[in-house]
């Protein structure tokens, strides 16, 4: 025998070994990163998650976003658009490649936000939004004006001491992030808000909605370009005034609003006729409370975001789940298309075969068989009669064999007391007991002139087996 190979001193792993020690590795090297790329191979999985690839120029980085963080996206992902992606470095096994899993999407420098939004004017222009006749004539004096802002802002005051000033109204204050990316959502829900009172509601309904933002740049604006605020405005019963920003600031709700203010106290302006000599001095205990409140606020979040860090992700726990879910049902889809063509083909085939001369063939036939199948039936039924009266006739004949009136047509008797029990022993019959004799023949009883249960004396001698009279 050829003496065996020495074994290596390297440790062994297994395959899932190794892909989690990779996992893990990967994750705690990157657990925070901003890469910047160019989308391609965009997909929106019916599950709701998006996949994707980061493209530059020599390497490309798979991607995927959750559906819980693609439905709170600011900026949906498109095809061919340069953007800037935050998330964490993780792997998948069941490919064995490493991927980032998307939290944010940021547009990648400021040509790619203008290419962006020119795109978007031209597609809202293509659809009306912003033809003129559409526009409606403001009120000439509001009782109720519904403002959309940020409640701690300078904006709001400016409009309130502008309105003061001109012709005091009553002011309906919508509260909404103007930046970020709860401002859009906010903002477009605030102006739904206002027109979907009713005169029944508690809260009057507005008769002008004034949307205003102090200045900023472009990505501070960026909530006014978004598509839900425009559809929102567009859609506005109540006439709107956009306020947002500078005079040099342009944003896409601009076009589609009744009118353009340049600056939020010009859209108080346009809101009221001047009316001299009011001085309004109402909302300063209003102001100092909301500001409180902003500061409790955010303070209690702080410490809600803070206990929640220490609870795992849910994207975390169901992240290979979810992939290996949106794999199964592709592959799904293709087994069923690969199943439902088998059967056809099977049944085009069968179909071949059914003709009107295949037919009358099988029938001219049919008939010559019935009367040979008829036949076998017969003979085969008889065959099985006769063997199975066989096999019964061989069963009585063991059961005679083991019953035990066998035994007593050779003579024997059984013995049973008055009670029915079999006597087997003699030392179980007492003196005088009655007991019922079963012969061949029929049944006789008898008495016990003693009882069996006492020894036998040794110096006596032996009964033959015919004299059993001693105990009757």
């Amino acid at each position: 025998m050829s003496e065996a190979a020495p074994r290596a001193n390297l440790p062994e792993f297994s395959v899932s070994e190794i892909a989690a020690a990779l996992k893990r590795t990967v994750e705690d090297s990157f657990p925070f990163v901003r890469v910047r790329g160019e989308i391609s191979g965009l997909k929106f999985h019916s599950s709701g998650h998006v996949y994707f690839d980061l493209k530059d120029d020599k390497a490309v980085l798979n991607a995927v976003i959750w559906r819980g963080t693609a439905q709170k996206l600011k900026l949906k992902p498109q095809q061919g658009l340069e953007v800037v992606c935050t998330g964490r470095i993780s792997t998948y096994p069941g490919s064995s490649r490493y991927q980032i899993v998307v939290e944010q999407v940021e547009l990648a420098g400021l040509g790619a936000l203008m290419a962006m939004l020119e795109e978007r004017k031209k597609r809202f222009a293509a659809e009306g939004l912003f033809a003129p006749e559409r526009k409606k004539k403001l009120p000439y004096l509001p009782d109720v004006i519904g403002v959309v802002t940020s409640p701690t802002g300078a904006v709001i005051r400016d409009i309130m001491h502008r309105l003061s000033a001109r012709f005091p109204r009553r002011v309906l204050l919508w509260p909404v992030a103007v930046q970020g990316e709860r401002a859009a959502g906010e903002v477009a829900a605030a102006i739904r808000g206002f027109n979907a009172l009713g005169p029944d509601s508690r809260v009057p309904r507005p008769d002008v909605i004034i949307v205003a933002r102090g200045g900023g740049s472009i990505e501070d604006l960026m909530a006014f370009n978004e598509e839900i605020v425009v559809r929102a405005a567009a859609e506005s019963l109540i006439p709107l005034i956009s306020a947002v920003g500078h005079e040099t600031d342009t944003t896409l709700i601009d076009f589609v609003s009744d009118a353009r203010a340049p600056t939020p106290t010009a859209a108080a302006e346009m809101a009221v006729p001047v009316r001299t000599d009011l001085i309004g001095q109402t909302l300063d205990l209003e102001r100092r409370g909301l500001r409180s409140f902003v500061r409790a606020l955010a303070e209690k979040r702080r410490t809600v975001e803070g206990l929640a860090r220490a609870l795992p992700r849910p994207d975390q726990l169901f992240a290979q789940p979810r992939q290996r879910f949106d794999l199964a049902s592709e592959r799904l889809r293709h087994a069923l298309l690969r199943n439902l063509q088998g059967h056809r083909r099977r049944f085009v085939e069968a179909s071949a075969h059914l003709g009107p001369q295949v037919l009358a063939v099988k029938i001219k036939g049919g008939k010559d068989g019935a009367r040979v199948s008829a036949e076998r039936l017969s003979q085969a039924y008889r065959t099985w009669l006769a063997r199975e009266r066989q096999r019964l006739n061989g069963l009585a004949r063991l059961l005679d064999g083991v019953s035990y009136r066998a035994a007593l047509e050779r003579g024997f008797a059984l013995v049973r007391g008055a009670d029915g029990k079999l006597r087997r022993r003699a030392g179980s019959i007492l003196a005088g007991e009655t007991l019922v004799l079963a012969f061949a023949d029929g049944e006789a009883e008898a008495a016990a002139t003693s009882g069996g249960a006492a020894p036998a004396k040794p110096s006596r001698p032996r009964k033959s087996p015919g004299d059993q009279g001693s105990l009757l």
